[in-house]
């Protein structure tokens, strides 16, 4: 390069140029035998396109459009900038600040030539993307326990952070679900019993049903114990059982007000219906991103390695404990992907008697969990008649201990489950000779069926006791009215005292197991016994597990008992301080982090999997099982789905024929084949979007072959230079 056009750089701006001349570096054409194109013709990235348009002719343009140059895509940015001003804020693009300002510039120049209408609009556009800014600005700063998720997230990481996150989602979710109950169901039966509005009740008209099924004793009709006030706070049974907390005090057709009447049984259906369509909504909003993030995950195992090396750091933590903790993390998810890749190999290489061998034990190992599967399910099952048999004694003709002890039960084989399975699991899963990564994710699945479907067999244990009666005519009610009167409020018995024993193994864990543990670790470091025991690790996959069992009871449970999401709020609250407290001061977290963006996914999937679970038992009980005739705004229908039909059968005939041209067969066939090529489309969509992903990664990696190539070129051609002056 000649000195001349190294003068011509602007002054105080380095000129590599000039260092590499003084550095007697400079290059002349001797250097290279072959003319210029030869030489780009030997480019990785050039190689790689002529390869696929030998191969594959019709990706030769989608590689055309993915190899441009710098300067052709910011001159394409900066066309699609200036025709989008109107709706595109500038500081949403990825530009320096210069070319921010000259395009900020321009979008003034433009608006000189606007008709004064345009400018309004335009600028009220910016006004309310401003105002809309501010009160997000604004909004932040109200959310609940915001200080407190910030403080967890500086110390512990975003993987523990997107642990009280979601439990604090839980309590919106159950306060908004309550509202929804409250407003349709409680609300004009408060209104009209305290005489706030002039209202009054309109009493269900008797249809001729037999005395023998409108009979409804009261479980408890005096407290001779003191212990009786326990157990019937405890179990929802005696003075709790009769009030507003229950599906059984709702026994009224409709509020009249002054200009028409509020249809209760309706109402009570489309609450339901209402909290299930919102939490479904809610939940699929939120994984939609989470969902996007693992669609388009690459599966390459470098850019694994890159990841976790150059940009796996939390920048969020500020404890030194913390730290190390996350760079233990780093070394087991190391280790782990080399143990995974020594796997593969292992896999590559296993001959065919070692593959039958390997799937036979598999096989073997899978009939043993599926065996520990039935039997916790039939246990639950066992417990679950025991109980309902027994718990029809009188209080008082047994002690306190034992009264518990039938009630409870069921809640008891299922805790007990719940507790010994994933022990099970996790000893069975090392014989299995899996990858780490799967290991973990085949056991919280396995974790996930087993807690989610003992809910399940529990309902469906007390619906088959329901429907079955034993020497006793069910023909006459339809269901077993000697056994349960109002089957309904005793499910949401059922559905209580699983919430509230499940918040006394939460309370009784931290104070009974983890301070003790933590005491004796930190007091008696001394003794090796306590060394090894360590203390109690915050596994955010079990916490998970257990808040989402607990808002599967809700769902469930919900209908039965209209106040339940009240009292799952309350439960999730306290757990969220307990589980703060035991955070800091006596649990460690887990070795095995999780990150943020994964954690948040798997969450919304583990609670969108009970959802559905929740929604087959509360479908099958509102369809399907007769209605109580002694409770309940649904006396005078044989099952609680009837309201909706009467509902339609009061609508003007036009609208009659096309709700019941919605809901026949004929609509419904080419509605789920519509459904069905709109899903495939998606698919198709996202497919393309991966392999556009896929496409720029291999850019980015032609990018640094090329790189690489023209540094190995100008070393070689430094090397010549030297040996020649030498």
């Amino acid at each position: 390069m000649s000195e001349s056009s190294a003068s011509t750089l602007p002054p105080g701006r380095p000129s590599r140029q000039a260092f590499i001349h003084q550095e007697s570096l400079s290059l002349d054409s001797s250097c290279f035998s072959s003319p210029p194109v030869t030489f780009l013709q030997e480019l990785p990235s050039y190689r790689s396109i002529a390869r696929k348009r030998t191969t594959i002719l019709p990706r030769d343009k989608q590689s055309g459009t993915l190899l441009k140059p710098t300067d052709s895509y910011s001159s394409q940015l900066e066309g699609e900038i200036t025709e989008n001003l109107d709706n595109q804020s500038i500081r949403k693009y990825a530009l320096n600040i210069s070319e921010k300002r000259r395009l900020r510039d321009i979008q003034e120049t433009q608006m000189r030539y606007l008709s004064e209408w345009d400018q309004w609009k335009r600028y009220s556009s910016k006004s309310w993307e401003r105002f809309i800014e501010k009160a997000r600005e604004m909004t932040t700063h109200l959310e609940l326990w915001r200080k407190d998720i910030r403080s967890i997230e500086g110390k512990f990481g975003t993987g523990i952070q997107s642990y009280f996150s979601f439990l604090r989602f839980l309590v919106l979710l159950n306060l908004v679900i309550f509202l929804i109950i409250f407003m349709l169901v409680l609300l004009p039966v408060l209104l009209t019993r305290y005489k706030i509005t002039n209202s009054s009740f309109v009493l269900i008209p008797s249809k001729g049903a037999d005395i023998q099924c409108t009979v409804y004793p009261i479980s408890s009709s005096g407290l001779i114990y003191f212990y009786s006030y326990i157990i019937d706070l405890l179990s929802g049974t005696g003075f709790l059982e009769d009030t507003c907390l229950f599906y059984g005090h709702y026994t009224i057709d409709g509020v009249k007000f002054q200009n028409f009447i509020y249809d209760l049984p309706l109402a009570y259906v489309l609450s339901t219906v209402a909290y299930l369509a919102l939490s479904l909504l809610w939940i699929v909003k939120r994984s939609v991103e989470g969902f996007k993030s693992n669609l388009i995950r690459s599966e390459e195992h470098f850019q694994s390695y890159c990841n976790k090396i150059f940009a796996g750091w939390d920048f969020c933590i500020t404890s030194r404990s913390v730290a190390d903790l996350k760079h233990s993390s780093l070394r087991y998810e190391l280790r782990a992907d080399l143990e995974e890749e020594r796997i593969r190999q292992k896999i590559a290489e296993r001959t065919s008697e070692e593959t039958i061998r390997i799937y036979s034990l598999r096989l073997f190992l899978n009939c043993i969990v599926l065996a520990v599967l039935a039997a916790c399910f039939y246990a639950i099952y066992r417990a679950t008649i025991f109980s309902q048999e027994h718990m029809k004694k009188e209080i008082d003709k047994m002690v306190f201990g034992e009264n518990l002890l039938i009630l409870y039960l069921p809640s008891i084989v299922i805790t007990l489950a719940n507790f010994i399975t994933p022990i099970i699991f996790a000893k069975i899963i090392h014989y299995e000779d899996y990858s780490p990564g799967f290991e973990i994710r085949l056991t919280i699945l396995r974790c996930v069926f087993m807690r989610l479907a003992t809910i399940c067999v529990l309902v469906f244990t007390l619906d088959s006791k329901i429907t079955s009666c034993d020497n006793y005519p069910c023909e006459l009610c339809g269901y077993n009215q000697k056994l349960y009167p109002c089957w309904e409020t005793q499910v949401g018995q059922e559905m209580y005292k699983l919430m509230i024993f499940d918040l006394i193994i939460i309370l009784a864990v931290t104070l009974f197991v983890d301070f003790p543990r933590k005491i004796l670790v930190t007091y008696c470091s001394s003794w090796k016994l306590f060394q090894c025991w360590g203390q109690q690790e915050f596994a955010i996959p079990d916490n998970v597990l257990g808040i989402v069992y607990g808002q599967t009871i809700c769902w469930i449970g919900a209908f039965f008992s209209p106040l339940l999401p009240a009292v799952a709020t309350l439960k999730f609250i306290i757990i969220f301080y307990v589980k703060e407290i035991s955070l800091l001061y006596t649990c460690r977290p887990s070795p095995r982090q999780f990150r943020a963006s994964n954690s948040n996914f798997f969450f919304l999937l583990v609670l969108l999997i009970g959802l559905c679970l929740a929604i087959i038992p509360l479908t099958i009980s509102i369809a399907r099982i007769p209605s109580s005739k002694a409770c309940g705004p649904f006396t005078n229908f044989n099952t609680t789905w009837e309201v909706v039909p009467k509902m339609v059968s009061t609508f003007p005939s036009s609208l009659q024929s096309l709700v019941h041209g919605i809901t026949s067969e004929a609509f419904a066939v080419p509605f789920f084949m519509i459904l069905c090529l709109v899903m495939f489309y998606f698919i198709a969509l996202a497919g393309a979007h991966k392999r556009v992903v896929v496409q720029l990664r291999e850019q980015l990696s032609l990018e640094s072959r090329d790189k690489r190539y023209l540094i190995q070129k100008l070393t070689e051609a430094q090397r010549d230079m030297r040996n020649r002056l030498d």
